[in-house]
């Protein structure tokens, strides 16, 4: 596991409330564990009901149970958000906010170039490493999220179970509860 990859929650976590259909984008692994950011779940937030000093509308998405009450991005325009960190290529989180927020409203950051996220996915190394024995999550390590898949992310969860078939085929029609079936 390095940052880059990009997990996508296997269809037996539906009972968690958290990860369930979830597709994680790993954007730090150091000695303690990893973070990551889930990039197909939209909060029902906006910057305009969160950030008033940001005049556009972005959607802001639910990245993760982790410190909610933070908001997190992350952005392929590194050489306008300066103090960026590198995930993998052209894909960047974090800088500079006030700046983020000048270059929004003066256009020079559009909505294909940004993704705003509450909260953030944590896992501490054996946790996550756990998580992956039991099969609870599906690795994707040399996954490209160009910037189509990137802002057109709600579909990638049932796009991938279609591309895996077999077993997951039929998970990717199934309701979100299948109790509602």
């Amino acid at each position: 596991m390095k940052k880059g990859n990009i997990l996508y929650a296997d269809p037996t976590l539906n009972n968690d409330l958290n990860f369930s259909r979830s597709v994680v984008i790993l954007v730090e692994e150091n000695n303690v564990g990893y973070v990551g950011f889930i990039i197909n779940k939209k909060s029902i937030y906006s910057t305009l009901d969160l950030i008033p000093e940001i005049k556009e509308n972005f959607e802001i998405f639910d990245g993760g149970p982790v410190e909610k009450e933070n908001l997190y991005f992350i952005h392929n325009v590194p050489d306008l958000i300066k103090n960026s960190i590198e995930i993998k290529e052209n894909l960047y989180w974090g800088g500079n906010f006030e700046h983020v927020v000048e270059l929004i409203n003066k256009k020079k950051i559009k909505k294909n170039n940004i993704k705003f996220f509450l909260g953030y996915s944590g896992w501490n190394k054996d946790q996550l490493l756990n998580e992956l024995e039991t099969k609870s999550w599906i690795i994707s390590e040399d996954e490209k999220l160009d910037e189509k898949t990137f802002n057109d992310c709600v579909y990638l969860w049932k796009d991938k179970l279609i591309e895996l078939g077999g077993k997951y085929l039929i998970w990717s029609n199934s309701p979100d509860n299948p109790q509602h079936n």
